[in-house]
């Protein structure tokens, strides 16, 4: 009785010691991942959120003064009619 409460006492330290080195594998390769990731991130060029963001917003401003300029262009051309000589 004695020998079989050793042999799952060496059983039990053996699957604990296999679950830390499971989560140990699981954590390198996560690391190993996203520094990977991080590179290829890097690699592309990409712009930021923040310069996206800002970006967008000059151009949704010069939208709406170029929709402004072109209302008064063809304002300008229909009251300045080319006279027929």
């Amino acid at each position: 009785m004695v020998q079989s409460s050793k042999v799952f006492d060496d059983i039990g330290r053996l699957m604990n010691d296999a679950a830390g080195v499971a989560d140990g594998v699981r954590r390198e390769a996560e690391t190993a991942f996203k520094s990977q990731m991080e590179r290829i991130v890097a690699d592309l060029d990409l712009v930021r959120r923040e310069d996206y963001d800002v970006l967008r917003e000059i151009v949704d401003v010069q939208g709406e003064e170029i929709a402004i300029l072109q209302k008064e262009l063809a304002a300008f051309r229909t009251r300045k009619k080319p006279t027929s000589k």
